[in-house]
């Protein structure tokens, strides 16, 4: 490397379980994953930001001498969105060049925006030498994609790739923002993930339709957010049907997150594997956040031997599907998994085992 030059790898994250209770205050458990953003960086003599992609044609070019506004249409809006992140904080940012590089399929739902995110505010970091709390670094990201993604995501992407730790699932509060460490070491198991061959894309509208409709059920209900109402509680008569199902698939999603991590510790891949499938079918039928692709992935999985569950994973509307396997016969489930779903649906799509990666790292 040259002089002062330094790489930042930010790996994906799939979400074993949890899924849209985050920025309803519930629980969440990702993990990182061992598919990453890898930044190549070299300070500059400027104040420019120059960024090329290996997968993605025309550079992000950001002159830090004015100021910077959302508005962006291209990938650069995820750097501009944290780059004024510091600037807001009074960090006089200098100038660097970079190349990015990627294992992480883009538009696959395992978390590639957050990855992008926060390997620039870890870039930002190290050229400042300073830094935020992790905590706070990740809270910047995720204001970064609010401000200039015009996705209102919740923290779980950024909390992930920014904390977790190897060999462990990170089970976030979401209220209180405590986190734990949750062991995936054990040999018997290994983690799958499967693309649908569908695009995800959560700026297309039904992301944000969802927190809408989570907010008018709180509303009606009369509470803060979702996190403070029980099954109990939940009244069919006290809400319209669509609103029912939506905080229904909420409840019980945090439910089914201490389930799936009690089955986890005490090493019961059965148990597991049924709140994955019982998570997937809310998903489907609660919250409306299936495909077709993915309900038939679930489907497959069901009946391949070694899979003790599976569901989609991240926000939905295509991307991936993770499911729960046996170690000692999961390339042979996957095989199987993929070819299954390629006769069915004519779709050949990316396909990985992985074990739990660290967070974002810097290397010399």
């Amino acid at each position: 490397m040259s002089p002062g030059a330094f790489s930042v790898t930010a790996p994906g994250r799939v979400n074993l379980i949890g899924e849209h209770t985050d920025y309803n205050d519930g629980f969440v458990l990702p993990m990182a994953i061992e598919r990453s953003v890898v930044m190549e960086v070299r300070p500059a003599a400027d104040r420019r930001i120059v960024l090329r992609s290996t997968l993605v044609e025309g550079p992000v070019d950001i002159d830090l001498t004015q100021p910077i506004q959302a508005g962006r249409q291209d990938w650069g809006r995820y750097v501009a969105g944290v780059v004024a992140g510091y600037q807001r904080l009074g960090w006089q940012i200098p100038g660097f060049t970079a190349t990015l590089s990627a294992t992480l399929p883009e538009g696959a739902g395992l978390g590639s925006s957050a990855a992008l995110e926060v390997a620039v505010a870890t870039a930002i970091e190290k050229l400042c030498h300073r830094s935020l709390s992790l905590v706070d670094k990740a809270l910047l990201c995720q204001r970064a994609e609010h401000e200039f993604a015009g996705v209102p995501c919740g923290i779980m992407d950024q909390f992930a790739v920014t904390l977790c730790q190897e060999g462990r699932a990170l089970l976030l509060d979401c209220r209180s923002r405590a986190i734990r460490q949750v062991d995936l070491t054990s040999p018997q198991i290994a983690i799958l993930v499967v693309h649908s061959g569908v695009k995800h894309a959560l700026v297309d509208g039904e992301y944000a339709q969802r927190r809408k409709q989570c907010v008018s059920a709180c509303r009606m209900l009369g509470v803060r957010s979702l996190r403070e109402v029980s099954l109990g509680d939940l009244n069919p008569n006290a809400l319209p049907n669509l609103e029912f199902r939506r905080a229904r698939h909420v409840i019980t999603e945090n439910a089914r997150v201490q389930a799936f991590v009690a089955a986890l510790e005490a090493r019961d891949w059965p148990a597991a594997g049924v709140a994955m499938c019982a998570s997937h079918a809310s998903l489907r039928d609660d919250y409306e956040v299936s495909c077709p692709e993915l309900d038939l992935l679930v489907e497959l999985a069901s009946h391949i031997p070694g899979i003790h569950g599976c569901r989609l994973t991240g926000g939905g509307f295509g991307g991936c599907v993770v499911a729960l396997v046996d170690a000692a016969t999961a390339e042979t489930a996957r095989a199987e998994l993929v070819l299954r779903y390629r006769q069915a649906s004519g779709l050949g799509q990316v396909s990985f085992l992985t074990r739990a990666a660290p967070g974002v790292s810097v290397t010399l």
